[in-house]
């Protein structure tokens, strides 16, 4: 194997796309050095980083990151890449999103949390009201998103991500209103008491909530299914060159 090899032998080698080499190279994932403007791969460099995948295989296939499986969705995804995906598409969007796997855990940090969130965030009650909407939005039968009325009587919809035949995390759009709407005048009242909060820092999020046209919930409806299906993506290249690459390092232990 020559000294350096190029991104086209390690795609050969690896059989995966060029991009994807690119990607673990740019994020430091791969050992790899740039001549130019062009990326090299040192052979002994691979040769001993396949040699660590192969000494934790269980971390490629069986076993666990942050104390999570492999295909779980807090391990299936590179987080810094999907969380750049999502605060794009939340600024954009005007919305608040979050990734969660299916029982409601959070998977990356909310996008445009706004006032709400970050209220919910800041006691412990608030953080249990918002995760248990998460988790309702996970038991919804439906499989297209849609928007159902949830917490504080706000809309919120969830996107599914789809990794093979198993659903492993959704796109959470949350805490948007009717044009026109406003809550109850008890309302805030409730919620602080519920949330261990104070009825004038409940009203002023309240107030702030944005208020989507049905045009506009339409384009989050359609704009967070595509957001899962590029995170889908994302997750079947990853298993996929995990598990090419757990292959190769086996068979590069045994010569």
């Amino acid at each position: 194997m020559p000294d350096l090899l190029t991104a086209k032998e390690i795609q050969t080698l690896l059989q995966v796309d060029r991009s994807t080499i690119y990607r673990m190279a740019e994020s430091g994932r791969l050992p790899a050095i740039k001549v130019g403007k062009q990326w090299r791969f040192r052979a002994d460099q691979l040769d001993s980083w396949l040699k660590a995948q192969a000494a934790a295989p269980s971390a490629l296939t069986t076993g666990s990151t942050n104390g999570q499986p492999a295909d779980h969705a807090a391990a299936l995804f590179p987080l810094e890449c999907i969380q750049l995906i999502q605060d794009g598409f939340g600024e954009v969007l005007g919305v608040s999103l979050a990734v969660a796997d299916m029982d409601g855990e959070p998977v990356t940090r909310p996008s445009n949390p706004g006032s709400l969130y970050q209220l919910l965030a800041s006691t412990r009650r608030g953080c249990a009201a918002w995760r248990q909407q998460i988790r309702q939005l996970g038991q919804l039968p439906a499989l297209e998103p849609r928007f159902v009325p949830g917490l504080a009587g706000l809309l919120s919809a969830r996107a599914l991500v789809r990794v093979g035949n198993e659903l492993k995390a959704m796109v959470v759009a949350f805490g948007v209103a009717e044009p026109g709407w406003q809550p109850a005048p008890q309302l805030a009242a409730e919620l602080a008491e519920e949330w261990a909060v104070s009825p004038d820092e409940v009203q002023t999020a309240l107030d702030a909530v944005p208020r989507l046209a049905p045009e506009d919930q339409k384009k989050v409806l359609v704009t967070s299914q595509r957001i899962a299906d590029i995170l889908a993506h994302i997750g079947s290249e990853r298993l996929q060159l995990l598990s090419r690459l757990a292959d190769i390092a086996r068979l590069s232990t045994v010569n």
